[in-house]
């Protein structure tokens, strides 16, 4: 028999892929938690979140203080907590820099007076950017330092460059068939909601969403029963023909054409609506405040009131993130979705069996990469959940819900393979 039976090469992928998904989150983790470990750092660092902005984002700075002493900043509203300037370069090679200056902001401009030690924060400068940045080119981010932060013989003054470039063609595309429809329906959903409420309106909009993409998703979750109800005849493909990989290939194909089966049908919907999920996510994550979405906006809406929805919703403030309803309640609909998405039939391959000594055996789960992934995947979502704004979550938890709904009428629905 050769050394690398089909079990053994899916045994070593499986180790391969938990090992890499353990090794990314540790380093992830070791990156939030100890992000300058071993490294000598200025007192403080400027620095962009992104070096490139596409016109219609959202430029913002991080600044981090590495002092042991408060870093106070003087009082600059309406303008930006930092200076801009705008870089000219001229034909000679040579930059010219022109300040800009912004009469006021399209958001409540929100004082940064002091940044604490040790403490790295971000400035978003989505209230100025239809005023400051409407123009593509070079631009320099600088923050004047007060006495005792600059070492000699530096500058008082750190600053920071990105280029504000014109959006590319797919993000155009997408802007013009997903991001605009989809902001523009919660605006009309918000128009006819009670009080406006922006957590209404996002659960409508869930669900609208969902009941369009309801058939493509549904032709993939029976895929997936298909599949997974297929499973044991595959298994004793494989122990048959356990020495010549190309023939359990053929047997697989020739089963799956015997059976009416059609592996991408599980999953070709899903690429088809994962697009709309993700412009529905952006949407509600960036687009929850018209004035910093003008760009996203039809004409007939150009005139709504600003702040136009009512962030409130059972308490909760959707603008901000929520510790202690919103995470746990991800974490328990994500483990009950990935459960039922990953059920299958039960074999004694799935099971482990531990006899101590003198006392009664007992059974654990195989932890193969299904398995991981049932119990990874809704912590790592209810970790996003402590980052992003509770809108967001409040998407995500209504869209986990209708999947549920919908992931067991396929699982009650009697299905023939």
């Amino acid at each position: 028999m050769p050394a690398d039976t089909p079990k053994s090469k899916t045994s070593t992928v499986e180790f391969l892929l938990t090992f890499a998904i353990i090794f990314l989150l540790a380093n992830f983790g070791m990156k939030y938690f100890f992000p300058d470990q071993g490294k000598v750092l200025p007192p403080v660092v400027l620095s962009m979140e992104a070096g490139s902005v596409a016109q219609g984002n959202d430029p913002a700075v991080f600044i981090q203080n590495n002092t042991e002493k408060d870093l106070t900043l003087p009082k600059r509203c309406p303008q930006p907590p930092v200076n801009i300037a705008f870089i000219t370069v001229k034909a000679d090679g040579s930059e010219e820099k022109a300040d800009l200056m912004a009469n006021a902001s399209v958001l409540p401009c929100e004082e940064l007076s002091v940044v604490h030690p040790k403490q790295k924060v971000r400035v978003s400068l989505a209230g100025w950017k239809y005023a400051l940045f409407e123009q593509n080119g070079k631009y320099e981010i600088s923050l004047d330092l007060p006495d005792g932060f600059v070492q000699a013989p530096a500058s008082n003054r750190i600053f920071v460059n990105f280029q504000m470039t014109e959006p590319g063609f797919f993000t155009k595309l997408f802007r013009t068939f997903i991001s605009r429809p989809l902001f523009n329906t919660l605006l009309f959903i918000g128009s006819w909601t009670p009080g406006r409420n922006l957590g209404v309106a996002i659960i409508l909009l869930t669900v609208l969403v969902k009941l369009i993409l309801l058939i493509p998703n549904q032709h993939a979750l029976e895929g997936q029963r298909k599949l997974q109800e297929l499973q044991p005849k595959m298994d004793e493909i494989k122990r048959k023909y356990a020495d010549d990989s190309k023939r359990v290939q053929e047997e697989t194909m020739k089963l799956w054409k015997e059976m009416k089966i059609n592996p991408l049908q599980s999953c070709l919907p899903t690429l088809l609506q994962l697009p709309i999920l993700i412009g529905l996510f952006y949407v509600i994550k960036d687009g929850i405040s018209i004035e910093t979405s003008r760009h996203l906006i039809y004409p007939f809406y150009a005139n709504l009131p600003s702040p136009f929805f009512v962030n409130s919703f059972l308490g909760l403030n959707l603008l901000t993130p929520n510790f202690w309803l919103m995470p746990p309640l991800l974490v328990i609909l994500q483990f009950i979705q990935m459960k039922m998405m990953m059920k299958k039939p039960k074999t004694k391959a799935e099971e482990i069996v531990v006899q101590p000594v003198g006392a009664r055996k007992f059974k654990l789960p195989k932890m193969d990469q299904q398995t991981i992934m049932v119990y990874l995947m809704p912590l790592m979502i209810g970790f996003f959940a402590l980052k992003f704004p509770s809108a967001v979550s409040m998407y995500w938890g209504a869209s986990t819900l209708f999947g549920i709904a919908q992931q067991w009428y396929v699982l009650k629905e009697k299905m023939k393979v």
